[in-house]
């Protein structure tokens, strides 16, 4: 179902990735509501909403309906009863209280359970090893029946503050022979923002980069760029999973930063610094 051309998109949980995408959609002309646990400043072409999905505070103050809905929320903690009350529960909330011909639900690829360097795309089975993919999972089920119900299962994030990896490398630890999987995200809001305009979108997309890496490889490149030594890699079979955008970038979407190299150079510190 098109939106309308001036829709009005809820995103809650309006943090990071959904900061951006509101800009996305501000600049597109479009009305946006943000629903987040604390007050934030507004910002052109913004109305925020105080609410707490995890125990329903502040939910009345929502339109009853809207074009479109974002759930992009992330726990305070995390364990396994805080993502049950935020994902499982608070959506169910929302769902109650708001009605919209598009929901969008952020989950993850940590709904996947393999781990020796197979590719996944959105036709391998689900098989969560961790609570934290279980509870995801429960959630995307809840979006399932839903005319106009879409899930994008995002790989690890990355941007400013978002530089775990980095540290890593830095830290001169030997680097594993893992594969790994990101999306800046930049590309995150505009993979959202992406999926809002379709007309017709499928019920799952896999959000990633073009190129999955060796957790090796990276450091590596990042060690040499900063003017660091050299640090081995660990010797051992390959681990993790890569992630296929196919489905995704079959849609119409491309990543701005489409591997690691790209991502990553804005980051990286002065060599000898």
């Amino acid at each position: 179902m098109a939106l309308r051309s001036v829709p009005s998109v809820l995103i809650a949980g309006f943090g990071d990735v959904g900061s951006r995408l509101a800009a996305l959609r501000v600049a597109r002309g479009h009305e946006v509501l943000g629903l987040r646990r604390r007050d934030v400043a507004a910002s052109q072409g913004v109305r925020t909403i105080r609410g707490d999905l995890a125990t329903g505070e502040g939910l009345s103050r929502l339109p009853r309906q809207v074009e479109a809905i974002v759930f992009c929320a992330a726990p305070d903690q995390r364990d396994e009863p805080s993502y049950r009350r935020l994902y499982v529960d608070g959506l169910r909330r929302l769902l109650d209280v708001v009605e919209a011909p598009r929901c969008i639900f952020v989950s993850s690829t940590a709904v996947y359970g393999e781990d020796a360097g197979e590719w996944v795309d959105e036709a391998t089975p689900a098989m969560p090893p961790k609570f934290n993919g279980q509870v995801l999972l429960a959630a995307e089920h809840l979006i399932a029946p839903l005319a106009g119900g879409c899930v994008l299962r995002l790989s690890g994030l990355y941007g400013p503050g978002r530089e775990a990896l980095l540290r890593r490398a830095r830290s001169g630890e030997p680097a594993a022979r893992r594969w790994t999987n990101r999306i800046h995200v930049d590309d995150a809001a505009l993979a959202l923002s992406h999926l809002l305009e379709l007309p017709e979108p499928g019920l799952l997309y896999l959000g990633n980069d073009d190129r999955p890496a060796l957790e090796a490889e990276v450091i590596a490149w990042v060690r040499e760029q900063e003017g660091l030594p050299a640090v081995s890699a660990l010797e051992g079979n390959e681990s993790g999973r890569r992630i296929s955008n196919g489905h995704l970038s079959a849609s119409g979407w491309a990543p701005t930063l489409p591997d690691f190299r790209a991502g990553y150079r804005g980051l990286l510190m002065p060599a000898g610094v």
